[in-house]
């Protein structure tokens, strides 16, 4: 199956399946000397893991990654890392009762016209379950970022018609903190609260709901992106876009900037206090030509409804005959508070492997 590797020169393929004995990646390209720190990887998996509220699936994984290779005195070699995560939870009996029954708005469906077989527990390949080897590869990712000072956050902006208001990003940590002290993952704790009773309520009627995430990244250069289909927020766009359940993604002004005037929308040249050049306003996002121009990154990405639902739902079998089919399992009734270091990991893959290709850009 092709679509398993991302990036260029910082190059990640993960591999293995939701109810297999283990997921997993290899790295390729990242530079030697890069100090390693496991802590801060398995911090960042936990994060993802299931199992962690109530308002999150209950299936019960550690969620512990091994590194195997690459890694020597605490250091990156310069050669391929691999990482491991062993499943230690599966319940495959709970999908017997969809073995030839089409799951609506899942990958059955293509997955079994595709390649004529599917995993039915738990979706296989097609599975979130994925994401956990992609969380891994992003904190090594964003161990390299910050050795150079890019800082990369998110937080949930949104669930349901639920908003939350405009955060400050000004100190990192202040933000993670704030961010972290609620199991929805909100830097605005009134809005938090309000989010979590809305999620815990549609679980109890056996329903989902979507919600989207806004990204920050702080301390970028100016330069990172390349024309003319590499522009940087085309792929953030992709990196975002290859998520479970995302549907949507905007940078900067997104979708409201097409109802401004050029002259409300264009940000205007600065030169700062240090000698810096900036901008007064940042509605390009950090981003203009496709390439970073020393302003915050910002964007948001938009998560559907988690497909499994608790209700009786209309459907066919793999015959093409009438059946009718409802969740069974364990799943999580909104996603997008496990979501956000999911995000943040696909930035720093796609920001490092940017960073990389950037230093070959002028001679001397």
């Amino acid at each position: 199956m092709a679509g398993n590797s991302f990036g260029q020169l910082f190059r990640i393929t993960t591999f293995g399946e939701s109810h297999g004995e283990a997921i997993g990646v290899i790295i390729d390209g990242c530079p030697s000397q890069l100090t390693v720190d496991l802590d801060y990887i398995q911090s960042e998996l936990d994060k993802r893991r299931p199992g962690q509220s109530k308002i999150t699936t209950q299936r019960k994984e550690s969620d512990t990654v091994k590194i195997l290779s690459g890694v020597f005195e605490g250091k990156t070699t310069g050669t391929p890392i691999a990482m491991l995560i062993p499943n230690e939870d599966q319940r495959s009996k709970d999908y017997t009762h969809n073995v030839d029954v089409f799951r609506p708005s899942h990958a059955d469906y293509t997955y079994q016209t595709k390649y004529g077989i599917r995993d039915h527990r738990g979706g296989g390949r097609s599975s979130a379950r994925e994401t956990a080897a992609r969380v891994a590869a992003g904190a090594l990712a964003k161990l390299l970022l910050k050795s150079q000072g890019i800082e990369i956050v998110a937080h949930v902006s949104s669930v349901g018609k639920i908003n939350a208001p405009n955060v400050d990003i000004s100190d990192v940590q202040e933000f993670i903190n704030q961010r972290e002290e609620n199991i929805v993952r909100c830097a605005d704790p009134a809005t938090a609260e309000e989010m979590i009773e809305f999620i815990d309520g549609v679980r109890k009627a056996g329903d989902t709901v979507g919600g989207k995430i806004s990204c920050y990244v702080k301390n970028c250069p100016v330069g990172l992106g390349e024309p003319v289909f590499d522009k940087l927020h085309a792929e953030l766009g992709k990196a975002m876009l290859s998520i479970n359940a995302v549907h949507g993604f905007e940078f900067g002004s997104g979708f409201a900037g097409s109802e401004m005037l050029g002259s409300e929308h264009n940000d205007i040249f600065v030169k700062n206090h240090t000698g810096d050049i900036s901008t007064i306003t940042n509605y390009s996002g950090g981003i203009q030509g496709g390439i970073s121009n020393g302003m915050p990154i910002e964007f948001k990405v938009a998560f559907k409804p988690v497909a499994t639902i608790m209700k009786a739902q209309a459907t066919i079998d793999s015959e093409g005959n009438a059946a009718e089919i409802s969740g069974k399992g364990r799943h999580d009734p909104c996603v997008v508070p496990r979501a956000v270091v999911i995000v943040e990991a696909m930035a720093a893959l796609v920001l490092a492997d940017h960073w990389l290709r950037n230093k070959n850009s002028i001679l001397g």
